[in-house]
This record gives C-alpha cells, structure tokens and sequence, in this order.
C-alpha cells in the first residue's frame, strides 16, 4: 500500500476582513453558497500578488482608482500586464490541469475592443491560427470584454472553438459525438446546415452572443483547423477506421475570474495530453466508444476470453494518438512525461512558498494511473483565484 503525504496546509481566516486565504498568501474562492465575491476586495488582493510575483511598482493612485472604477460601474479595466499575468495565474491555479509547469509561457491576445460578434469570430479565428501554429502548439489565451456591473458580457457558447458534431440517427445510435448532440440540435435549430453527407467529424459553427446582439452563427475556415488523421505504428487497418482529431483544445466555455473582474469570454489553449483523445474522446462510452471496435480489429475473439481487451484496446488508441501527432510534427505529451512535468512544477511552487491546488481525480491520468507519480499524494482541492470558472448561467 501506498504511503501518502498529509493535505497541503490549512487555510486561515484574515481577522480583519473575514477574507479567506491559503496559506501561502493566496485568495481562495468563496465557498458554494457563501456570499458573492466582493470584486473591490479582490482587486486589491490581485494587485498586491501582482507587485508582489513581478516586481512591477503598483502605487497607491493605482488601487484607489481601481476602487473608484468598481463602485462606479461594477469592474475596472486592468492593464495589459496586470490582465497578462492575471491570465497566466489562472492557470497555475487551475486544480484540474496537469500541464501547469509552463504557466509562464502563456501569451495573451488582448481583444477587449472586440465589439460585435463578427469582431469576437473573427479573433477567435485568428486565436486558432497563432495557438496553431503549424503544429508547434503555443499556449494561447484570447480575452474579450468584461462582464458589467450587471454581469453582462459577450458569450462563446461552444465547449471548445474546435468540436465536432453529433447527429442523433433515427434508430437510436449516433454519428459523430454523443457529447455534442445537444449543441448540434441547437445551432441546426438556429439556421446550421450540416454537409450533406453527414460525417462522424464535422466541424460544428461557433455561436457567439455580443450584448444587443443577439446569437449569431459562423462557420470556421478550414485553413484555422489542423486535423490529424489516426494511423498505428503496428497495425496497417487502423488508418481504415478513418479517425482523425484536431490539434488544438481550446476550452471557449469558461469565464476568467481574476482581480475583481468576471470576462465571460476567454478561449484558451495548450497542447493535448494523448489520453485526452485516446482515452477520453474516442475511449469513452459515453463518447466515440472506440475501444469494441479496435479490440475487434487486433483480435475477433479477444473480447469473449481476455478479460483485459479494454486494457489492451486502450494502450493501443493512445500509441495510435501519439505516433500520429508525432509523425504529423504536432505538439503533444504523453501522460508519463506530463505528470513528471506537474511534479517538478510542485517542487518549483515549493521552492517559492507557494501551494499547488489539485483535483485528484482530473490530475491523475485515465490510463496506468498508479504508474504515474501524481497518484501517490494528496492534493488541497480548494480553488483559488483568478481562475477559469464556470460562466454565470443567464437569468
């Protein structure tokens, strides 16, 4: 049995403002149900972390005119330094993202004067093709406009940038992903026309909302998503399945709550874990259900003897994703080298003073999870800001 380290330290309470904090100086957010986040308290505590962490000279003009800001109309407009480094701790506070290492790395695209919804498509494309870039994946985060005082913003509704459709067919199976069966419904509800031949990876409109605008649909350009199709070092019949996924996940559906200021909109990006694909999108019942299918293919009776033909069909989806990014000169990491990168980022946090916030059961990889050093610990599971969060469901 495994020996397993004590939770990080517990958080106090500031007998001051009653704010609760890590401990090791960071905000935490306010419990389910405790009251809403007091956004001029927040930005303060940004502010300080942010002269803190970077050095940069932060006066007290400053936070008072951040006060004034958020008692008169609800939000502040931060700086692009301040939104830049606000960015990348959101994702080191991130509890469920095992790529947290190369938090510094995050470039910011700044499209806060985005207006209109053909503004907001139109960086969003332009986000696919820099965070693409040919295949050399850069993390990548595209902010818009910030939520008001009435919490009123612009809106991506996709899941990711880059999804694909699922048709729900007349005989109760589903061509394409199960999980986008509702989102298909509804943008062919809103006016979509799907290819006339109907294809399990047909890349699904981006439905994007601009205030007073209304929803409004737009197909992306090809030539802004890369797709790799799926071949296998071993098997020759594996490119016959005809499975392909694009390079880039970039999460659209979260809003980025950082420093007292809530932008509903922020689509950002890293490089895909290969279980992501392999184990998740194609692995999963509930998603393209492929590993029946593979199983089949390696062995016709392997399913009614081996008790471990889900084990062996996995392994064998993850080493297809791989060798496919690798040979398409896409950027990708496999979940071995990926949790030794997250344990030398809990050393380097360490070596700074600072806490790791985790969720066990997201950082832990779905595949030879007791392999990976990341499963022998504990991890404090409570959620600090900024933070990617889920957006605000409309009223």
């Amino acid at each position: 049995m495994s020996t397993l380290p004590e939770p990080e330290a517990a958080a106090f309470t500031c007998p001051f403002s009653g704010k609760v904090w890590a401990a090791d100086g960071s905000a935490l957010m306010p419990a389910p149900g405790s009251e809403q986040i007091d956004r001029a308290a927040a930005a303060v505590e940004f502010l300080r972390q942010f002269a803190q962490e970077t050095g940069c000279d932060v006066p007290p003009s400053r936070i008072e005119a951040v006060r004034s800001e958020i008692a008169a109309r609800g939000w502040y407009r931060q700086t692009f330094e301040e939104l830049e480094y606000a960015c990348r701790l959101a994702w080191r506070n991130n509890r469920r993202c095992i790529g947290r290492r190369f938090w510094p790395t995050l470039e910011l695209a700044d499209a806060r004067e985005a207006v209109t919804a053909g503004e907001i498509f139109d960086a969003c494309v332009e986000h696919l093709r820099r965070s693409t870039n040919g295949g050399k994946i850069k993390p990548l985060i595209t902010v818009f406009a910030p939520a008001d005082g009435e919490g009123v913003g612009p809106i991506i509704h996709n899941y990711q940038l880059i999804r694909y459709a699922g048709y729900q067919e007349a005989d109760g199976q589903v061509l394409g992903d199960p999980a986008e069966v509702a989102f298909t419904e509804r943008v062919m509800g809103a006016g979509w026309r799907p290819p006339a031949k109907r294809g399990a990876f047909d890349l699904l409109p981006l439905l994007i909302e601009a205030p007073g605008e209304g929803e409004k649909l737009f197909e992306l350009p090809g030539d802004a998503v890369l797709e790799v199709p799926i071949s296998h070092p071993g098997f020759a019949w594996f490119a016959d399945l005809g499975l392909k996924w694009h390079a880039l996940p970039a999460v659209s559906n979260m809003a980025l709550e950082t420093g007292g200021v809530n932008y509903p909109a922020a689509p950002f990006s890293g490089y895909y874990m290969e279980t992501e694909i392999a184990a998740r999108n194609f692995g999963d019942t509930s998603r393209y259900n492929l590993l029946p299918v593979v199983a089949d293919r390696m062995d016709r009776s392997m399913r009614a003897k081996d008790p471990f033909w889900r084990d062996r069909a996995l392994v064998e989806l993850c080493t297809a994703v791989l060798h496919s990014f690798r040979q398409a000169g896409v950027t990708i990491v496999d979940h071995h080298a990926a949790s030794r990168q997250f344990m030398e980022h809990l050393e380097d946090e360490k070596s700074q003073g600072r806490a790791v916030p985790g969720d066990w059961s997201w950082l832990v990889p779905p595949v030879s999870g007791a392999a990976s050093p990341v499963f022998h610990r504990y991890y404090d599971p409570r959620q600090r800001l900024p933070d990617f969060v889920p957006r605000a469901a409309k009223a």
